[in-house]
């Protein structure tokens, strides 16, 4: 018998929320063990080739294509998903913007802001959700938000200053991919059952959406519920289902474009089950 599949994930609303019928064993799937961190966390995680199954970033997989292959359910894309830099005062993007972490989508989308629009920047990594009072304090000129900073920037000050998925969506016209699940590729064999397996997880969750309420709750103790359920509204769609694969494969094309990561010839996703 095959020893279970280790499955990184976020604590965030999003991931709780689609992956706790799997997680419980509500849906078919094989058995798995499971890992919970941030996302700049699971990342560096991944880097060290420690992770077998896991939640990864779309930038930090861009260096990691030759030992990892993306499934197709379980990410985050979409339209309005976006990372969004804010300060404390409408101003010029510049002087010391804090990132969620070197190895994140957002950290990415901001160089393709810079790249863009002539500008270079520079940042100071911290955790996403220290971020806020960061620029409150003077820590920081600017910062860029995601997850749950999307909803409570307003509310303690903060204005928009530009929303980074937005500018993606406008050049490159198609929806932006933020994450995906990897496995890694001495596992591959495993892949169509576990891809299987995370898709009935998060048909599960839209066809019951209350049952993961205390789990959910578990792992965002001191986020509003209401913000908590805005979360989830906004990042688990139908790209959680299946992602946008012409959208990821754009996503690497502009990577090898601007030179954020080096040419790849290793199959992006992992193949479908026949």
């Amino acid at each position: 018998m095959a020893a279970p599949l280790n499955f990184a994930f976020s604590t965030c609303p999003n991931d709780t929320f689609a992956f706790h019928a799997l997680v419980h064993g509500l849906v078919p799937g094989p058995a798995i063990t499971t890992h919970m961190d941030d996302i700049e966390a699971l990342n560096l995680r991944g880097e060290s080739g420690e992770a077998e199954a896991t939640k990864i970033s779309l930038a930090a997989y861009l260096h990691l294509r030759d030992k990892y292959a993306l499934l197709r359910a379980g990410g985050a894309a979409g339209f309005g998903v976006g990372p969004i830099l804010i300060a404390k005062t409408q101003r010029e993007v510049g002087g010391r913007i804090a990132i969620p972490g070197n190895t994140t989508t957002a950290a990415l989308l901001l160089k393709f802001f810079g790249k863009e629009t002539g500008k270079q920047f520079e940042t100071v990594a911290m955790r996403f959700d220290q971020i806020e009072d960061a620029v409150l304090r003077g820590d920081a000129d600017c910062g860029v938000l995601i997850h749950e900073g999307r909803f409570t920037y307003q509310d303690k000050g903060l204005v928009l200053l530009q929303d980074l998925g937005e500018f993606w969506e406008a050049r490159l016209k198609c929806p932006l991919p933020l994450a995906a699940i990897a496995i890694r590729r001495d596992l591959i064999t495993q892949a169509p059952a576990f891809d299987a397996a995370l898709r009935a997880s998060v048909d599960y969750a839209f066809a019951h959406p209350e049952a993961s309420k205390d789990y959910v709750h578990q792992y965002a103790q001191e986020m509003d519920p209401t913000v908590a359920q805005r979360h989830i509204d906004l990042y688990v769609n139908a790209y959680t289902q299946a992602l946008d694969e012409a959208a990821v494969e754009r996503f690497f094309a502009i990577a090898e474009q601007y030179g954020f990561c080096q040419p790849s010839s290793a199959p992006i996703f992992a193949a479908k089950a026949i």
